[in-house]
């Protein structure tokens, strides 16, 4: 995966428009900011994000209160879609990336299932996903989790009309 290849169109429709993104990203370990980052001009658009990888960290970078965690499933995709608005709304992004997930090679206390991810993209519009690789190679999900992002940023962005 070459980092600014996989980031560059999700880039380029974020400077034509002049928007912004921030981001919250767990198992991915920086790489979706890291691709982001690596594209010429990223400071147009990137505004800044977080490895939240613990509850501690969670806490801090999110300012997220657990009451409004209460009763929503870890490692879902309601719980991405939060983290995406917390993000975007903390930073005043015009979007937020969240990326939760179980990279490997083995399960955590969210989930015993490896090789899966949730994904959620807020702005104007949002959207989510689960990728599930079925593998329990760690550096080799992190990669898949972050392209899988950054095309989830890209078809969404992409999609939304501006006009409207």
């Amino acid at each position: 995966m070459s980092l600014e290849t996989t980031a560059l169109p999700t880039a380029a429709l974020l400077k034509s428009r002049r928007e912004t993104i921030a981001i919250a990203e767990s198992s991915t370990g920086g790489l979706i900011a890291a691709s982001l980052l690596a594209v010429p001009g990223a400071s147009s658009y990137f505004l800044g994000g977080a490895v939240i990888y613990t509850r501690e960290s969670r806490k801090i970078f999110l300012n997220l209160p657990m009451e409004k965690l209460q009763g929503i499933k870890p490692l879902s995709e309601e719980m991405a879609r939060i983290f995406a608005a917390t993000v975007r709304d903390d930073i005043g992004a015009t979007w937020g990336i969240a990326e939760l997930g179980v990279a490997g090679p083995s399960g955590t206390p969210y989930s015993d299932e490896v090789g899966i991810t949730v994904i959620a993209i807020a702005g104007p519009v949002t959207a989510s996903m689960t990728v599930r690789t079925g593998d329990n190679n760690r550096e080799g999900n992190m990669y898949r989790f972050a392209e899988q992002a950054l095309s989830l940023c890209e078809n969404t962005i992409g999609q939304y009309d501006v006009s409207s």
